[in-house]
């Protein structure tokens, strides 16, 4: 298996099992990390805090790759993500992380981008669109 892809898997996993595996390992000092719905995480420390704070409050159920993309320092990492809040929320989406990577294998960055699995076809009924009334997800 790929260094980068061993790396990224580790990742997830911390988040499955709620445990800090190694993030000042994988992330440089000054990494930034971007969900997809905006929050911005501008070193390893914040992303540290938001990893045990977030992990307070929710927890991962499924985090699964799919595919990986490889070209020079950068991966993409298309995956399934569902989580369940301890207020009682599910969410789930598909999504894509966009990684930069230094010279030794180190996330520089990674953004997050999300699509909604509740898809439809607003025109199934013919050539004017029928769009759901609905409020859209935050990705």
């Amino acid at each position: 298996m790929n260094e980068r892809e061993k790396i990224i898997r580790l990742w997830f996993d911390m988040w499955l099992k709620q445990k800090d595996l190694g993030i000042d390992n994988i992330f440089m000092e000054d990494a930034i990390y971007i969900e997809s719905w905006g929050p911005e995480y501008e070193n390893r420390a914040t992303i540290k805090h938001w990893f045990s704070e977030w992990n307070s409050r929710g927890k991962v159920l499924i985090w699964e790759i799919k595919q990986f993309f490889h070209k020079d320092s950068q991966t993409v990492v298309e995956w399934y993500f569902k989580n369940a809040m301890d207020d009682g929320r599910i969410e789930e989406f598909d999504g894509i992380s966009l990684i930069e990577w230094t010279a030794e294998n180190r996330i520089k960055t990674l953004k997050e981008f999300g699509c909604n699995r509740n898809n439809y076809n607003p025109y199934q009924n013919g050539n004017v669109p029928q769009f759901r009334d609905e409020q859209a997800n935050w990705f």
